[in-house]
């Protein structure tokens, strides 16, 4: 077993975690969240937002990006070219459709959300909030969600091959 495959197998299962959080938040807890009453609804997605932010998440969200850099690079600068494609595919669109998404998109509505005192805010006030943040913050996360399996497939690619090929 060689540093490569270590790292190709880390990448592969730290992708593979963000895009099974991702999927699975997508088809249940989004599911569970939308019946609830909107200040329920508000103060759940509050906890769960504080609750998300720990090492663990952080391992896999952002520890697949570093490693997929890391890994492409070391990759590219020993001339291995048959995993370089499928990295380089990978990277683009972990980078794109799950990190850039989350940064630019989940992050400042979890932060508008946040700031959003339940405690004071009228019902009205509650439901105006929900409705332009529920939409918004679904639909990222759906984008995200595919951007990370099909980050995870590109890394899948080449060991379905190689099982193929000995078969």
């Amino acid at each position: 077993m060689n540093i490569y495959f270590i790292l190709y197998g880390s990448c592969l299962l730290l992708t593979g975690l963000s895009a099974g959080l991702f999927y699975s938040y997508q088809c249940s807890v989004i599911n569970g969240l939308g019946v609830l009453p909107t200040r329920e609804y508000l103060l759940s997605f509050q906890g769960i937002n504080k609750a998300i932010l720990n090492p663990v998440f952080f391992a896999s969200f952002i520890g697949s990006l570093l490693l997929l850099v890391l890994t492409a690079l070391l990759v590219w600068y020993n001339s291995i070219s048959d995993l370089l494609p499928y990295l380089v595919t990978a990277l683009i669109i972990y980078a794109l459709g799950v990190f850039a998404v989350t940064a630019a998109g989940n992050v400042p509505l979890n932060e508008e959300l946040a700031r959003l005192d339940l405690t004071t805010a009228t019902g009205a006030e509650l439901e105006q909030f929900r409705q332009k943040f529920e939409v918004r913050w679904n639909r990222l996360n759906l984008v995200r969600t595919i951007g990370a399996i099909l980050a995870f497939m590109a890394l899948i690619i080449p060991c379905i091959k190689k099982l193929a090929a000995t078969i």
